[in-house]
């Protein structure tokens, strides 16, 4: 969509855990949790009930998926053989939420960015995959803790909540119940993720994004970089049962327990490969004919960072070439997937050399499936 209303993006800001974990770290804890479940599980696999766990290959998870390590809350229990889960105790209702805590951090910097206070904020919208709790919402906690007034919601569409909670903040901007949005991504991907299994073990990391977003016009004088302004933004789902994650309490069996592996992130890795990306690429090239632009005249894509190959091929499905470096991006490599934060921890990091009036696209894509695309300028 667009408007005669102008709103642009004035601060950014990325929140990044302590604790990092390497391929081979990973790959070391689980080898020591297949051998020992192997072991625990021999007479049935010798028997045919059941089928030996394989091991996990540190190059192979570099080749495939051009990650190398990833960032998390909390280190120690993801590499315990007997855990493989982080430890993440649950916080008392007088202690800010693991979530609210990844984000101020991030919101302050965004703040910084865009010449704002918490004071000129009136809305804040959190979106993530996965949220620590149905209610209160963690943006209204957000909001509390930040001092901040008006209005605040959480939201989730996988993957693609940031573009999403963007497109909802314009929408706000535009029809003018919030001059001041906050929008902020602590994506916890390693609490749902599976770390027994090698197909998925590799996958996540943990981060926390923010942007500010305001009527162009209003932008503050006193802002330190140079704004992004919203030329257009679209969204599409489809619905897939290809990407899901079940947790919750309402999924408990009938004896009031729930399998992990069977409630917690799971994937067909390879029907999503060959049906998001196509989905994707007529998605921004769309969008982009839409607002008469071409692909060319496109200075940088900031991808959702899933998958290298994945990102390479929509590129070039856009691009009708196989893109550079410079033009999209990857910040896998230290980050792995953090879900909806990917695309804009590339934003963040990956924008200052570009010149006024240089295009980029923002674009996100997953689980539902969904696809977001916002294309801003440089002021």
């Amino acid at each position: 969509m667009t408007s005669a209303a102008p709103v642009s993006i004035t601060g950014t800001g990325l929140f990044t855990p302590a604790e990092s974990i390497s391929n081979a770290e990973l790959a070391a804890s689980l080898t020591l949790s297949v051998d020992a479940w192997n072991e625990e599980h021999a007479a049935a696999i010798e028997a045919g009930e059941l089928t030996a766990r394989a091991h996990p290959d540190e190059a192979f998870i570099e080749k495939a998926s051009g990650i190398a390590s990833r960032f998390v809350m909390e280190k120690s229990g993801v590499l315990d053989p007997e855990r493989m889960r982080p430890r993440l105790p649950l916080r008392g209702e007088d202690e800010l939420g693991i979530q609210a805590e990844m984000a101020i951090p991030a919101i302050h910097e965004a703040l910084a960015q865009a010449g704002r206070t918490p004071k000129d904020v009136d809305a804040v919208i959190v979106g993530c995959s996965n949220l620590q709790r149905a209610y209160p919402a963690v943006a209204i906690e957000i909001q509390h803790a930040l001092g901040a007034r008006g209005w605040a919601f959480d939201m989730n569409v996988a993957c693609s909540s940031a573009t999403f909670s963007i497109q909802n903040a314009v929408d706000a901007l535009r029809n003018g119940s919030a001059s001041c949005v906050v929008v902020a991504n602590p994506e916890i991907t390693s609490g749902h993720n599976n770390f027994e299994l090698r197909d998925h073990h590799f996958i996540f990391g943990d981060a926390c994004t923010a942007l500010v977003l305001e009527r162009t016009d209003d932008a503050s004088a006193t802002a330190t970089h140079p704004r992004w302004d919203v030329v257009g933004s679209r969204l599409a789902t489809q619905f897939s049962n290809n990407i899901r994650n079940d947790f919750g309490f309402l999924n408990d069996s009938e004896e009031g327990e729930h399998d992990p592996h069977a409630l917690v992130f799971r994937q067909n890795g390879q029907a999503v490969f060959k049906e998001v990306c196509p989905l994707v690429v007529g998605h921004i090239t769309g969008h982009l004919a839409d607002l008469a632009t071409e692909a060319s005249d496109v200075r940088r894509f900031w991808l959702h960072q899933a998958n290298l190959k994945m990102n390479q091929l929509i590129a070039k499905g856009v691009l009708g070439r196989v893109p550079d470096a410079d033009e999209a991006p990857v910040i896998l490599d230290e980050y792995a997937n953090t879900s909806s934060a990917g695309s804009v921890i590339a934003f963040h990091k990956h924008r200052a050399d570009l010149e006024a009036g240089d295009l980029g696209v923002i674009c996100s894509f997953g689980a539902g499936y969904s696809v977001g695309s916002v294309v801003v300028r440089r002021a």
